[in-house]
């Protein structure tokens, strides 16, 4: 029978990637010990789905094994103590067109513009880290189902990230500010906490192009006034 195993060790909490799984054929397993047979179905309902328990590598994964998102408590199984959930909207490119999985660590970051002609044009489009080394917990409930996403195109709508109180009050102002768009960090990463923003330095539109710091000034003029009674005022335009 092929079934798919674990990848690798994991451990109780983590949410399968598609990399964690792998077919093996184990001929003697009993057909109703609830094994997750090998196919496109099985791998694509477990993507997503959080480990009960540590599971070894090469382990056959059973229903009893996992806790699927839509079952009653996967949401407050999967947060960690005093943490919350919070969603933001995201298209092809902000969501990385499909390549950012639950359980991937990621920077939020917020892309802000101004139409102000008053701000100087090097100014008007800066980028600004809002979260570090955040925890994706879900990716369009539909999809990590398994069932047919409304989306038409296939690219998820929709990204879960689990944060603390604070954090949640900062995602919900960048949502009103800018547009938010992800950033997925190495699995090499410390995920022993998460940050709020990093050094608080922006990246401006003259940072990424030089040559907006020559960018030309409207010419002004000076103008000079002599008053020579109530009624009588000179002016003086000089360039």
């Amino acid at each position: 029978m092929m079934v798919l195993v674990s990848a690798r060790a994991l451990r109780a909490g983590s949410l399968l990637k598609p990399e964690d799984l792998v077919a093996k054929e184990l001929p003697n397993l009993d057909p109703a010990g609830g094994f997750s047979l090998d196919g496109a179905d099985s791998r694509r309902m477990l993507v997503g789905a959080m480990v009960r328990h540590p599971l070894a590598v090469g382990e056959p994964l059973r229903g009893e094994d996992i806790m699927k998102p839509g079952d009653h408590g996967f949401l407050s199984a999967v947060l960690d103590p005093g943490t919350r959930a919070v969603t933001i909207p995201v298209d092809a490119t902000s969501g990385l067109s499909g390549l950012v999985w639950p359980g991937d660590r990621v920077d939020l970051i917020l892309t802000q513009s101004s139409g102000d002609a008053s701000v100087p044009l090097g100014r008007r489009v800066g980028a600004e880290t809002v979260l570090s080394n955040v925890r994706v917990i879900a990716i369009d409930q539909q999809l990590m189902q398994g069932a047919s996403s409304s989306a038409t195109d296939g690219q998820a709508r929709t990204v879960t990230l689990e944060v603390n109180a604070d954090q949640a009050q900062r995602v919900a102002v960048a949502m009103r500010l800018g547009q938010l768009s992800l950033s997925v960090r190495s699995a090499s990463t410390d995920t022993s906490a998460a940050r709020t923003g990093t050094s608080g330095v922006a990246t401006w539109a003259r940072d990424v192009l030089p040559s907006l710091l020559t960018e030309t000034k409207a010419p002004t003029e000076a103008t000079l006034r002599i008053f020579g009674g109530a009624k009588d005022v000179k002016e003086f335009n000089f360039p």
